[in-house]
């Protein structure tokens, strides 16, 4: 089992939640969230004055999946998420040692089975 997380633009959130789903993932938790890599911020107009943005607005989903359909999921948030502009984000895989279902007390691949 893997947790992969991806920072992604806000305007790609809807494309990258049919593309999951279609990989096979079968639930993911979405969080709103501010922060910059290589690009550092960006400087705004507003009213005329100029103004420095330095945490952009992200989004940062949280996927637990079966350890063989990982690179599906990379590959369908890569593909959904790129508009090939400075600021697309990052995926992170981590391994899971265990995962549990409160509900039913199923645990590891049957707790995030759809």
């Amino acid at each position: 089992m893997k947790l992969i997380i991806a920072v992604i633009k806000p305007s790609r959130l809807d494309a990258v939640l049919d593309a999951v789903t279609g990989a096979g993932a079968s639930g993911l938790t979405v969080t709103e969230v501010r922060g910059y890599g290589r690009q550092r911020g960006k400087t705004e107009v507003y009213r005329g004055a100029e103004y420095e943005v330095k945490l952009l607005p992200k989004v940062k989903l949280e996927i637990a999946v079966p350890s063989d359909i990982v690179e599906a999921v990379i590959e369908a948030i890569t593909l959904s998420a790129n508009t090939n502009k400075i600021g697309d984000g990052k995926i992170f895989v981590l391994d899971l040692e265990r995962t549990l279902r409160i509900r039913t007390g199923e645990e590891n691949d049957a707790a995030i089975a759809g």
